[in-house]
């Protein structure tokens, strides 16, 4: 747009190159700068509201703009503050319809307007700064219809300086009005914003960059493709700045012609086909071709955290693609991204991408801060394709579950695994028998299974155990499955918690401890009384456990009869009791009269008297610790 009229280039029969050879080159973020909101993208929401209350006059007294860089937020305040203060020969009132320049109008878009202040928060933080602001509120504006203040970055201002504003904000003269603009929305106070109309300014759709992009490039007379302008929109992440500044670099660049190889040699990118044919590799478990894809990439100029983050981008999106096809539409996508994105989806697995996409968020990080990081991105991409080739969890889970075991030779074809789609080579496994110690196969098994993988009912991996034609013998349990599935008596409380101390169930220990008063049990049942900060679920939670450290069902009843003191309760009475019995003893009477203050918090019976053994210690208000009784209490006094 031309800074003077306001208008398109075009009409006065000029190229922008032109023009900027004639008034001097200015960057094209500052150069095609909205002027009016018919030059705004991306924001209708935002313009149909301010529409609608300057032709109903409802106008606020203070606006506040929030947003990412770059999508508007200072371009806005100036529009609005043109708005407010638009004039002409036939318009004298406040108006949303700029198309004609106005009296004031230019002035305030070069931001030298008398009656339009700007300040920016970050250099102006304090209550002085505010202060100014509060006195300068009095008097009318010199030409304009309002005295607009701009201030950017109004999270920056401390708190002194936002409760000095907080009264002008909230009954200003007729004739101010306030515009805040922020990037940091949650650092304002609410007081201030409770204060003010907000706007959230929206990030830019790529396909409307790609437009804007290419409209300029027009104006501007540089050619550049259509792939180019996707890179530039998917790096700007939805900021017009940002990705006009990138194209400004790409144009010098590429000397006036922009092309694809230009812009990624540019951002340090990728070639998006090899991303493709890397990820294709990784999938299929093909380590060695993977590798070599990648030290291609690498040869050619790439930077390894580039390119494992393009490998998170590409499974985020064919994960993506995998629930919603409808994204294939982006603009920013590639016509390599689009194809090949829809075919990982239809034979990639969720679980597969879903663990791709944890290994290269630690692979990212990992690289990140080694020493050698091409070494370290080559062991992330051994390890994602070596994980191609396995099983997860649950997929082993579920074979064993459904005796998926058949006796047969291997299945025909290269034997790769696939997990969902790849066509890899196979990675042997062998199996370990759990009916050996330490997963060991029994000395006359026969060779070792090997872990096949075939297509699953929904698509999805199905591991098979291939074994020789000699069928293994059944194996015997032993061990700790024999000891799990032996019937354990359970005859009181502190049986059940030996067990959950035997399980290392810590959390069962304490509840059975603490919460839990029994009334009766017998064999397969138990009733309890709960305390009154004990879980309403602890009775189900007990049935579970109970089956599974005993082998056996149980019942477990909640009963209305008061039961047995808790374990805890017992040990308090009784700890208690002993520790009245000590205040009784003529020695330990001697000791607590000389040391006035001092207490009895705990009493430890000798070894062999009482099976209970608390440790015993005495100490005064001062926090002194006195001697045991078993310290020898005579030779102090």
């Amino acid at each position: 747009m031309d800074d003077q009229t306001g208008q398109n280039p075009s009409v006065h029969g000029q190229s922008g190159k032109e023009r900027s050879d004639q008034a001097g080159y200015r960057v094209l973020a500052r150069k095609y700068r909205p002027r009016d909101f018919t030059d705004l993208i991306g924001q209708a929401p935002m313009v149909r509201t301010l529409t609608n209350a300057f032709e109903t006059g409802r106008i606020a007294q203070a606006w506040m703009l929030t947003g990412v860089r770059g999508v508007g937020k200072t371009t806005t305040a100036r529009i609005l503050a043109r708005g407010l203060n638009y004039k002409t020969d036939t318009i004298d009132r406040p108006t949303i319809d700029l198309t004609e320049i106005g009296e004031h109008c230019q002035a305030i878009m070069d931001g030298r307007h008398v009656d339009v202040i700007e300040m920016d928060a970050a250099s102006h933080t304090g209550i002085d700064d505010i202060r100014d602001i509060i006195e300068q509120v009095r008097y009318r504006p010199v030409s304009a219809r309002y005295k607009v203040y701009i201030i950017d970055e109004v999270h920056m201002l401390s708190n002194q300086a936002f409760n000095g504003l907080l009264k002008t904000l909230e009954e200003p003269p007729s004739h101010v009005k306030f515009i805040f603009a922020t990037t940091e929305i949650r650092k304002v106070p609410i007081t201030v914003l409770s204060r003010c109309q907000r706007f959230d300014l929206r990030r830019i759709d790529a396909s409307l960059l790609v437009e804007h992009f290419r409209s300029i490039a027009g104006q501007e007379g540089v050619e550049i493709d259509d792939e180019s302008l996707s890179m530039l929109a998917r790096a700007a992440e939805g900021s017009v700045r940002d990705g006009l500044s990138l194209m400004d670099q790409a144009i010098a660049h590429g000397g006036g012609k922009v092309d694809a190889e230009t812009v990624r040699s540019m951002l340090g990118l990728a070639d998006r086909s090899r991303i493709v044919g890397l990820f294709d590799r990784l999938m299929a478990g093909d380590v060695s071709a993977a590798l070599a894809n990648y030290r291609d990439q690498y040869d050619a100029g790439a930077n390894p955290v580039v390119v494992l983050n393009d490998l998170a981008d590409l499974t985020h999106l064919v994960t993506r693609l995998k629930f919603v096809p409808e994204a294939a539409e982006d603009a920013s996508l590639t016509e390599v991204e689009r194809t090949s994105g829809a075919e990982f989806a239809a034979k990639l697995s969720t679980p597969v991408l879903s663990r791709t996409w944890q290994m290269l968020l630690k692979g990212i990080a990992e690289t990140e801060t080694a020493a050698r990081q091409s070494a370290s991105a080559e062991m992330v991409i051994i390890r994602i394709a070596h994980a191609a080739s396995l099983p997860s969890p649950e997929e082993v889970a579920r074979m064993i579950a459904r005796g998926d075991v058949p006796s047969g030779g291997p299945n025909p074809g290269n034997g790769a695994p696939t997990n969902g789609g790849g066509n890899g080579q196979a990675n042997g496994a062998g199996m370990a028998s759990p009916s050996q110690p330490g997963g060991a196969m029994p000395h006359d098994s026969g060779p070792a299974p090997r872990m096949m993988a075939g297509g699953g009912r929904d698509g999805g991996p199905m591991m098979h155990l291939a074994h020789s034609a000699e069928p293994a013998p059944t194996p015997q349990p032993v061990g700790r499955v024999e000891e799990r599935l032996e019937t354990v008596p359970v005859r009181s409380i502190q049986d059940m918690m030996a067990l959950a101390d035997k399980h290392r169930d810590i959390q069962a220990k304490i509840q059975l401890r603490t919460m839990v008063r029994l009334v009766r049990i017998e064999p397969g049942r138990v009733e309890i009384n709960l305390t009154e900060d004990a879980n309403p679920t602890l009775p189900g939670e007990l049935i579970k456990k109970l089956a599974d450290w005993t082998g056996t069902k149980w019942t477990v009843a909640l009963s209305r009869e008061p039961g047995q003191p808790t374990i805890a309760e017992t040990e308090n009475s009784r700890r208690e009791a002993l520790v009245s019995d000590a205040r009784q003893d003529p020695d330990v009477a001697a000791i607590l009269k000389q040391f006035p203050g001092a207490r009895i918090t705990d009493v430890r019976i000798l070894a062999g008297e009482e099976e209970f053994v608390p440790e015993s210690v005495s100490e005064s208000e001062e926090g002194d610790i006195l001697p045991r009784d078993d310290e020898g209490f005579d030779d102090p006094l």
